[in-house]
């Protein structure tokens, strides 16, 4: 029933189904950017949006940043990391995705340890701030922790290479609680797409109920991936190549690609990817929107991931002041519910719906990227 509520809410969008909620659609096109600071009568409204459909983060790096930490204290504030508790209670964050990519140079590991390394500290976090925080695996327990009060984290996205090229690894992680893996760094999924093996990992992360990132990775993976996957797919630091040519933003070619397949583009807050400002940050979003869907564009902060942030957006209680930008701009209330909570549950519900069907279809796959991907064996001679 729940999968059935999401087919509607992509139908109608989340504010046709809330009386009182729903603004007239402006014409893209005929979207213009706010001049200035917003007023506070907007500001309020922004926060009275997100008190109901808060924020669904893609994309945080704490518990990375905190590795660096001797001591620390999220409850009361945290000055070193930009993610606290008070600065997520502020910026009305319901949910994370905690990033488990290694930081750079930091783990002297290889990439099956590291993660598990990885899993075990962001575990530990969530457990010492039990009223704040509850670790989540699904779209019904990311709701649940809501409701309860609490930020819902999801483990992931890690990087491919944690995988070990290993089935049997990749649900192992499932079942220790990662839920979304990044499809770059490995032989199976490259610039020439993804190959037999790889198609097979695409196959069984949708059989687990494995969400796949595709962020960083080239277009042919991206195309070979929405071709292969019954599950909705996303971009968890992608912005608009159009708008800002970044290697890891996305053409709109590929964007409405990811459009027609249900997926999802998360924005990152970040002025490299961006730009310096709110506004430019609000562009990407225009621009998503417009070529994508109102429902595959969402958010990813970014935060605590050694990235420069626009100069309004610098910690994880900016969020009201990026809402207030968007309906300056007359976004419709009923697309930044779907922006900020609406089409990441529709994902996650999605994708846990999909690996239900899998699993009812076929056990566990036995595929070896040797037998697969390995040389051919050469011809016998003949006599």
């Amino acid at each position: 029933m729940a999968d059935l509520q999401d087919e509607l809410l992509f139908a109608t969008g989340v504010g046709e189904l809330d009386e009182g909620l729903v603004l007239a659609r402006p014409d893209p096109a005929r979207t213009q950017p706010s001049t200035g600071e917003p007023d506070e009568e907007t500001l309020a409204r922004a926060r009275a949006l997100l008190a109901a459909h808060p924020v669904a983060d893609g994309y945080n790096g704490l518990s990375r940043a905190l590795r660096g930490l001797t001591y620390y204290d999220l409850e009361l504030g945290e000055n070193a990391v930009c993610t606290d508790v008070p600065r997520l209670r502020a910026g009305h964050v319901g949910a994370l995705l905690w990033s488990l990519h290694p930081a750079d140079g930091a783990d002297g590991d290889g990439p099956v340890g590291a993660v598990l390394r990885r899993l075990d500290l962001a575990g530990s976090v969530i457990r010492a701030y039990p009223e704040s925080l509850r670790a989540a695996h699904s779209a019904s327990e990311v709701a649940d922790a809501r409701h309860c009060g609490r930020v819902a984290v999801l483990l992931g996205p890690a990087d491919a290479p944690a995988m070990g090229d290993s089935l049997e690894i990749l649900r192992a992680l499932y079942t220790l609680g990662l839920r979304v893996l990044t499809l770059t760094g490995v032989s199976w999924a490259s610039e020439a797409g993804l190959t037999r093996f790889g198609e097979q990992v695409v196959r069984e992360m949708n059989r687990v109920g494995m969400v796949a990132d595709l962020s960083g990775a080239c277009d042919a993976t991206i195309r070979g991936t929405l071709g292969v996957s019954k599950a909705p797919v996303l971009c968890a630091r992608s912005a608009a190549r159009a708008l800002r040519p970044h290697p890891a933003n996305l053409s709109d070619d590929v964007l409405a690609a990811l459009g027609a397949a249900k997926g999802l583009c998360l924005v990152p807050l970040t002025a490299e990817q961006t730009g310096p400002t709110v506004r430019d940050v609000a562009d990407h979003l225009d621009h998503v929107r417009a070529v994508a869907g109102p429902h595959s564009v969402g958010l990813s902060g970014t935060y605590d991931c050694s990235a420069a942030h626009p100069q309004e957006l610098p910690d994880a209680s900016c969020y009201p002041r990026l809402v207030a930008e968007l309906l300056d701009r007359g976004w419709p209330e009923s697309d930044v519910a779907l922006l900020t909570w609406g089409n990441m549950q529709r994902v996650l519900r999605s994708v846990e719906f999909a690996a239900r069907a899998a699993r009812q279809r076929r056990g566990p796959s036995g595929a070896r990227i040797a037998d697969l991907d390995g040389p051919r064996a050469p011809a016998a001679l003949p006599g």
